[in-house]
């Protein structure tokens, strides 16, 4: 399962960041890796945009870039 996919008010845990060298470092750089517990804060009407939570950072991202992003719902 990917981000992407997850609903508003939902739980996860990061499993693996599938992306190339550069998205990956601004991601990391945002507190997302491997283990981490985010929350779906919210999701664009057009869902264009997913807005998460992650150790009380929030962080808006774009659905591809979501997507690039595996999870396990918990």
């Amino acid at each position: 399962m990917t981000l992407n996919e997850l609903q508003k008010g939902e739980s996860a845990i990061i499993k693996q960041l599938d992306c190339d060298k550069v998205l990956k470092s601004r991601l990391n750089s945002f507190g997302l890796k491997k283990g981490e517990k985010i929350n779906i804060e919210e999701v664009t009407l057009a869902k264009e945009t997913i807005k998460i939570n992650i150790n009380r950072t929030k962080i808006a991202l774009r659905v591809t870039e979501a997507s690039n992003i595996k999870v396990e719902k918990c």
